[in-house]
């Protein structure tokens, strides 16, 4: 089989419960790279926040936000804003509960709250600096969100319409966070736009992923991977399970399909 094209999710994934990353990643995606396949970071994470990963790996195309903003290479190949009244609608959810909400546009990350500790604790575990509080004028700007705080019965309340479904964040310490995902779009989604802009068949693309909101990625691409790590019930949906990421998850899958050495 020939493969042209591999896509990352993030946390989890490459990276460590502590942040950090195997040197075995860097290693397997510099090989994979100068086999001249296309490698793409594809997280649920805000686009401002992974500018460091793209320097360390030397990567310049990304899904991100879940699969509502796609890059390839400084252009812009998919953009799929959320709708203002749903916003709204799940803002307004937040303000009765003592959950919230991150909304991220391409430029912040727009928090219902700054102060409180399980934003503060929630920005500790992913890392996010390009903060500010919502205001209503941003709401038709927002491309994905994240809720915090979330008990299982509140889970339905923020699913403010059928296209919605929110996905528990699988990353230690922000078990009550949950991504919430639309149907209509999501990382599959965005693959597909990417693969069709690139004309690459989605049988020569790889991916990795270990959290629920990697579950239409690995369906599909050609080889789907879960990590040794990932939610339970992803693995289903993978055509096999490597290590975890903390034992070169992504350099023995790889190796595993002859990509590395």
């Amino acid at each position: 089989m020939t493969y042209r094209a591999l896509f990352l999710d993030i946390d989890g994934t490459i990276l460590q419960p502590d942040h950090t990353y195997a040197p075995s990643t860097l290693e397997a995606i510099q090989q994979v790279k100068e086999a001249g396949m296309e490698v793409f970071l594809c997280t649920g994470r805000p686009f401002v926040d992974i500018q460091n990963l793209t320097v360390d790996f030397g990567i310049t195309s990304s899904v991100t936000y879940n699969g509502a903003y796609a890059l390839y290479q400084g252009d812009v190949i998919f953009n799929a804003p959320m709708n203002k009244e749903d916003v709204e609608k799940m803002v307004s959810v937040a303000g009765q509960s003592e959950s919230e909400l991150v909304l991220y546009t391409t430029e912040n990350n727009y928090f219902t709250s700054l102060t409180s500790p399980h934003v503060e604790s929630f920005n500790r575990v992913f890392q996010l600096y390009q903060n500010k509080l919502f205001t209503s004028e941003v709401a038709d700007k927002i491309i994905s969100a994240s809720a915090i705080n979330v008990s299982k019965d509140q889970v339905k309340d923020f699913e403010v319409t059928d296209d919605f479904h929110l996905t528990k964040v699988n990353v230690e310490h922000a078990s009550e966070s949950y991504d919430v995902l639309r149907t209509s779009v999501n990382k599959g989604v965005a693959i597909a736009q990417m693969l069709n802009h690139l004309d690459i068949s989605p049988s020569e693309a790889v991916a990795f992923g270990d959290g629920m909101n990697d579950r239409e990625m690995l369906k599909f691409v050609g080889t789907g991977i879960a990590m040794g790590n990932a939610d339970p019930r992803l693995v289903e949906y993978a055509d096999f399970q490597t290590t975890p990421v903390t034992d070169s998850g992504i350099f023995n899958g790889l190796k595993k399909l002859g990509l590395v050495k």
